[in-house]
């Protein structure tokens, strides 16, 4: 019997949930398709992107291994796919060394992910995209303090221990609040009055959490406020220069360091590897996740317009809609296989949930045409579940 090659290109939180729901459902189905499981990832890691923050203000490692993830029955590849030939179901993939493979494949799932914003490099900052931004950021603040010790002019001193948020978007403010526990924690450390660290969440809309209720978005704003961060709204980021920031509205402030936390875009290797893309660089597919017009091609996650065949609703771009993606694509796949009528894509439940530092956050679920809004502890819980759940860490 031939045995059926699932290739799965990406590491991100959709790719191992595909991963994990397809060895699930196909272990009853070893008699009748034998699976040879395949991941391609640039890395030999997951990278828990959603925590991207973390490195820049404590030492926490927010890699995990994927032998530690797969540990077996997954043959782990970690190499860049630069071409998919859907005549011959093969594709094409360099390794770390430059060296050219290819690969025949029966069914392929995209799971490529996005890429963090960045801005142009004349405008200076630093944009929490890599982990080696994230690291950097770390860096520089920490030899802030270190001058701010022995600077004897005040006004120095003040640009030092000011840091600028360059978007509002919920990176932004989980940013901004892991910044100003951990900053100011830094700050008394190195004896420093910690008040003297001035947080600026830059929001260049009229309020924040345009993805929710205004009144959610008042309530995220005094939360923010609470913890010692002062939200400046209808105002971009321009530039930040020789620790001057240049903001839209023609002001100048002083800075000693620019984040930028711009959100997501596309992941532009889709349209290269030879997908069928929208004008904004999403893989197109149907409402079973098919990718159009390429039989055995399958694309879930941040890379793919999803839609509700109901109600037309978008699903968003977060790791909590990967996983009921995948858990649905792989009955998708065995009812492909078995050519009866397949599962279609359903929205998930709207909701979000903001971390807002240790211990504190903001979950917001509209229900029954209800908000429901819970803060404090219990939502940090919720979204540390969140968290770990999309990186396969609970149990």
């Amino acid at each position: 019997m031939k045995t059926l090659t699932c290739v799965i290109i990406g590491a991100g939180y959709a790719g191992i949930h595909t991963v994990k729901e397809i060895r699930k459902l196909f272990k009853d189905q070893v008699n009748k398709y034998p699976l040879r499981l395949v991941m391609i990832d640039k890395n030999s890691f997951h990278l828990r992107k959603v925590l991207m923050f973390r490195p820049a203000v404590t030492d926490q490692e927010i890699r995990i291994p994927l032998t530690k993830l797969f540990p077996e029955g997954v043959e782990l590849v970690q190499a860049i796919v630069s071409e998919i030939n859907t005549e011959e179901k093969k594709l094409l993939y360099v390794n770390p060394l430059g060296v050219e493979y290819e690969m025949n494949y029966d069914v392929l799932v995209v799971t490529a992910g996005s890429v963090i914003r960045q801005p142009e490099p004349e405008q200076g900052g630093i944009a929490l995209s890599s982990l080696e931004n994230a690291k950097k950021i770390r860096s520089i603040w920490l030899t802030n303090l270190k001058q701010a010790t022995s600077e004897n002019n005040p006004r120095e001193r003040m640009r030092l221990l000011q840091i600028a948020i360059a978007g509002a978007g919920i990176s932004g403010m989980e940013t901004a609040a892991e910044m100003a526990y951990y900053a100011r924690k830094d700050a008394k450390d190195f004896g420093l009055d910690p008040q003297d660290v001035k947080i600026y969440l830059y929001n260049p809309h009229q309020r924040l959490f345009l993805d929710g209720p205004a009144k959610v978005g008042m309530k995220l704003e005094q939360l923010l406020q609470d913890i010692g961060i002062n939200t400046m709204h209808n105002k971009s980021v321009i530039k930040e220069k020789d620790g001057i920031l240049w903001l839209s509205n023609g002001e100048k402030q002083p800075v000693g360091l620019c984040i930028w936390t711009l959100g997501l875009q596309p992941n532009p290797m889709l349209s290269t590897i030879g997908l069928p893309v929208t004008p904004e660089g999403y893989v197109h597919v149907d409402v079973s996740y098919r990718v159009s017009d390429m039989s055995g091609i399958y694309s879930i996650g941040d890379c793919a317009r999803i839609t509700d065949p109901v109600n037309g609703h978008v699903d968003g771009k977060t790791c909590k809609e990967a996983i009921p993606q995948a858990a649905r694509l792989a009955k998708i796949i065995l009812a492909d296989l078995e050519g009866r009528q397949a599962p279609v894509h359903e929205s998930y439940i709207k909701s979000f949930s903001i971390g807002l530092g240790p211990d504190k956050g903001l979950t917001w679920v509209n229900k029954w045409g209800l908000d429901f809004v819970v803060t404090g502890k219990l939502s940090w819980k919720i979204k540390k579940y969140t968290w770990d759940t999309a990186s396969m860490l609970t149990t």
